[in-house]
């Protein structure tokens, strides 16, 4: 009996103190779990923090990209691009084309008489062929003497001539009207005689004289009198234009 009693009372104690501290270790773990993970206090700064809206965090980030003041002209500036030839349209002789004033040596010169057979020879066409492909520029009047030599007397213009310059195309033609002598005196008076033309052309403004062409007369033209009365007009572009002036005097 003494030892039975004895043995209960063992158990009794031994379950107790089992129930006691199960209930401790319970109490642990609720505790333990109460806590934020990895044991850090609540209170704590977090160690990192993520990237703001407007930051590249890995080399993708923001797709707008910072202004550069670049204006895409290629300036760096933003302003405006500069002409980089500074053409004015002009060339070195300043005749206002394109083209250089036409040489000398390229043209070649022919006269047509503009007077019936019999009449006294006065009215004469001029022309000049651009002998290259490429187009060259007349200026203003030519400067006819009907006399050899520098020294002679310079035809008068008729009127004004057209200051727009005249475009020769490569082969193509140029005109003057020529107007040699206006003595209607009969008898025996004696006048000047020429048996050619010359013509100095007139280079672009603020240039040197561009040289001198020969015009031979025509076939069965020895020689025509001319006196003070002469007059050429401007380069033109037809015969009509130049000879409609000259054939009124």
């Amino acid at each position: 009996m003494n030892a039975k009693t004895i043995r209960s009372g063992s158990v009794r104690r031994g379950l107790r103190g089992t129930l006691t501290g199960a209930a401790v270790i319970a109490a642990l773990l609720a505790a333990t779990a109460c806590q934020p993970a990895g044991g850090e206090d609540k209170g704590a700064a977090p160690t990192s923090a993520a990237p703001s809206a407007g930051s590249p965090s890995d080399g993708a980030g923001s797709k707008t990209a910072e202004p550069t003041g670049d204006s895409g002209t290629g300036t760096g500036d933003g302003g405006p691009s500069k002409d980089a030839t500074g053409d004015s349209g002009e060339t070195g002789g300043g005749n206002g084309t394109a083209y250089q004033d036409c040489e000398v040596t390229d043209l070649n010169t022919a006269v047509e008489l503009q007077d019936p057979a019999g009449e006294t020879p006065r009215h004469f066409l001029l022309t000049v062929t651009n002998g290259t492909k490429t187009p060259c520029v007349l200026n203003d009047a030519p400067m006819i003497r009907l006399r050899a030599g520098n020294d002679a007397p310079i035809v008068e213009t008729l009127g004004e001539p057209d200051t727009e310059p005249v475009v020769v195309e490569g082969n193509g033609k140029a005109y003057a009207g020529l107007y040699v002598f206006g003595n209607d005196e009969g008898g025996e008076a004696q006048y000047d005689q020429s048996d050619r033309f010359t013509a100095t052309l007139v280079a672009g403004e603020g240039t040197e004289l561009g040289g001198t062409l020969i015009f031979d007369l025509p076939d069965r033209l020895d020689s025509v009198s001319y006196d003070d009365a002469a007059r050429v007009t401007g380069w033109g572009g037809t015969e009509g234009l130049v000879m409609r002036p000259i054939n009124q005097l």
